[in-house]
């Protein structure tokens, strides 16, 4: 298993590092820095600006970014096959997506600050960024590292389920894991009286679906080194999994593969769900 994590001199990119072989114990990790400069990431804008000392400042924080590596690669147990570390000049989201695509992970993980959604849009955060425009699993860690040991799996429908299933049965835990699966029967809004029949009929065929994608999505993964059970909730499908995701110690989610314009405008449970979550979520696409 290859993952790729993105670090920085936040505690966050400290606990993804740290969350990582918490849950997994892959051959090959790459440790992605991008050394931002702002707006003198170019010479001839430092030159225009008047900076002094500009080689100075650059060299400074190139040394930073060599020692930030020093750092988070002795987190990384000993034991593990390879490690890579790879930092330059540059945006770090999209130094850490280009790098990403080049060595083709299995998974990128990141940290994440804790913004709501509005101010990491606005602030462009690099979880953020990495989230709407990553094209593989994705792992948002956020709070402190530890050990898991319940996880709660959210499914909507067959597709995201065989993703999911597919990817716990070929990238297991470290250790023995509780996993509940879980989906939400979202319930619509009736507006007129003549309607109720109808969703009675809707609401008998929804619960039907649902038990049974829970139940086979169950099934799959029982002899997996994984005890599972299963429940189904009714609500809003993003709030009630941040809620219900509480009390595990990671959320595994599936993601439609829209990216980044996409979508923002036709919305995803799975990017809602990471924005509300206080704990690690797995994006599996």
């Amino acid at each position: 298993m290859k993952i790729v994590i993105g670090v920085d001199w936040s505690e966050q990119a400290f606990a993804a590092v740290r969350e990582v072989f918490a849950l997994y114990a892959p051959h090959e990790v790459v440790l992605v820095h991008g050394v931002d400069l702002g707006i003198f990431r170019h010479p001839v804008v430092a030159q225009a600006a008047n900076l002094q000392g500009y080689e100075e400042f650059r060299r400074a924080m190139q040394d930073a970014g060599r020692q930030l590596m020093e750092r988070t690669s002795a987190l990384v147990p000993s034991d593990t096959p390879s490690v890579r570390k790879i930092y330059d000049f540059a945006r770090p989201a999209a130094f850490l997506l280009d790098t990403a695509q080049k060595v083709n992970p299995d998974l990128i993980a990141v940290g994440a600050r804790g913004r709501g959604p509005v101010s990491e849009l606005l602030l462009g955060s690099v979880s953020h960024r990495i989230l709407m425009h990553s094209t593989c699993p994705t792992l948002i860690v956020k709070g402190e590292a530890r050990p898991p040991k319940r996880v709660l799996v959210a499914v909507e429908g067959t597709e995201d389920a065989q993703r999911i299933r597919t990817w716990l049965i070929n990238h297991p835990f470290r250790t023995p894991i509780e996993l509940v699966v879980t989906t939400v029967i979202e319930q619509p809004r009736l507006t007129d009286p003549a309607s109720i029949l109808v969703f009675e009929s809707w609401a008998k065929s929804a619960s039907q679906y649902a038990e049974d994608l829970v139940k086979t999505t169950a099934a799959a993964l029982a002899n997996h080194q994984y005890t599972v059970t299963t429940q189904i909730l009714n609500g809003d499908p993003a709030s009630m999994i941040a809620a219900q995701g509480e009390a595990f110690d990671l959320l595994v989610v599936g993601s439609h593969g829209r990216t980044g314009a996409d979508r923002f405008l036709l919305g995803s449970v799975s990017h809602s769900i990471t924005h509300r979550s206080i704990r690690p979520v797995l994006v599996v696409r």
